[in-house]
């Protein structure tokens, strides 16, 4: 039984394709828009989505609780979507620098939205004290881990982790200010 009553249901006793279609009418749009996060373009995001529904049916026996396999595909694009950055960057770095690498095409309305989210967003970070600031850039823009934010910085992991909890919630408080 689970925390509010409700049997869990083992995925064994449950169609793997009825779930899987189930979950797509369910949270495939939500996906596309959360690996569209992650990527450049609205086609890269959706082969993500598609991969990670079909990486979900091959696993989908290890799901021993129906109610987990939402955060569980999320989990699975989550991957995808940095497996899929990593290789990027690696065929960027071994590219000929003679040539210019291709801009990806835009979706209609992303540049006005990117310009306002990211400006203000922007704003927000800067504003931030050096040392949270420098945490956050670190851990979330350059995807380094903790340990090595800590030593690039000099100071504990414990620390780093201090510094991004607090430098996140006043990026919270202060664009939900400006909303």
């Amino acid at each position: 039984m689970t925390t509010d009553g409700a049997l869990a249901v083992a995925v064994d006793t449950v169609d793997a394709d009825a779930l899987v279609s189930e979950l797509f009418v369910q949270e495939a749009t939500s996906l596309v828009r959360l690996a569209r996060l992650f990527c450049d373009d609205q086609n890269a995001a959706e082969d993500l989505v598609q991969e990670a529904f079909i990486r979900l049916h091959r696993s989908a026996g290890s799901i021993r609780d129906v109610a987990r396999a939402p955060a569980f595909l999320r989990s699975i694009l989550i991957n995808l979507a940095r497996d899929h950055n990593r290789r990027g960057l690696m065929s960027l770095r071994h590219r000929n620098t003679a040539e210019p690498p291709p801009t990806p095409p835009r979706e209609p309305g992303d540049d006005a939205v990117a310009d306002e989210q990211s400006g203000a967003v922007l704003d927000a970070v800067r504003s931030l004290p050096e040392r949270q600031r420098a945490c956050l850039v670190l851990h979330y823009y350059e995807e380094l881990s903790i340990a090595e934010v800590a030593e690039t910085l000099g100071i504990s992991a414990n620390s780093v982790k201090t510094h991004c909890r607090r430098g996140l919630a006043s990026l919270e408080r202060r664009l939900e200010a400006e909303e």
